[in-house]
């Protein structure tokens, strides 16, 4: 037991304190693994997005490691009422388009359009919309969904917002 909880507490919320060792220490050991994700169940919201930014960082490198943890992902990781998670969520499927089953892709979907809808934080309404624009491009239901929500979304008073919404407007059109 490496104790990743403890590791990835304190210091400023914004930086990666332990992070990046700990993803080292996974890559090097995937047994290591289920104790990082059980991070996710921490109480502590600096461990959770700590622990996101760590699952990123591991897909990037290694996708096998979530591949057994997508259905987790989906039934559990998804309902933690926390902006980095479901930022996280978007970019973690993303990356792992491939890999998932037709059922699993909509049931991302699903949750990605609720949070698109409901949230308002400014990195879960970018990286949602960029997951769900792309998505969109293979999926013409998808893509009659999203474009009202981008017209919403340009209007928005984040530039960087609003500017990806009309860029993927335009590219609508």
């Amino acid at each position: 037991m490496k104790n990743f909880e403890d590791r990835l507490k304190g210091g400023h919320p914004n930086s990666l304190g332990n992070t990046i060792e700990i993803v080292a220490e996974v890559l090097n050991d995937s047994a290591l693994f289920e104790e990082l994700f059980n991070c996710y169940f921490s109480e502590d919201e600096v461990v959770r997005l700590r622990t996101s930014n760590a699952m990123k960082r591991i897909g990037k490198v290694d996708k096998t490691y979530l591949i057994p943890y997508i259905d987790r992902f989906l039934d559990e990781i998804s309902k933690i009422d926390q902006a980095s998670t479901q930022w996280t969520f978007a970019q973690l499927f993303l990356l792992l388009e491939k890999e998932i089953t037709e059922v699993q892709k909509q049931k991302a979907t699903q949750i990605m359009k609720y949070n698109l809808e409901n949230n308002n934080d400014w990195i879960v309404l970018n990286q949602t919309m960029e997951t769900l624009f792309k998505w969109s491009k293979k999926e013409e239901t998808l893509k009659v969904w999203i474009q009202p929500h981008l017209v919403r979304l340009s209007k928005d008073e984040r530039k960087s917002v609003s500017k990806r919404a009309l860029k993927y407007l335009e590219t609508l059109k």
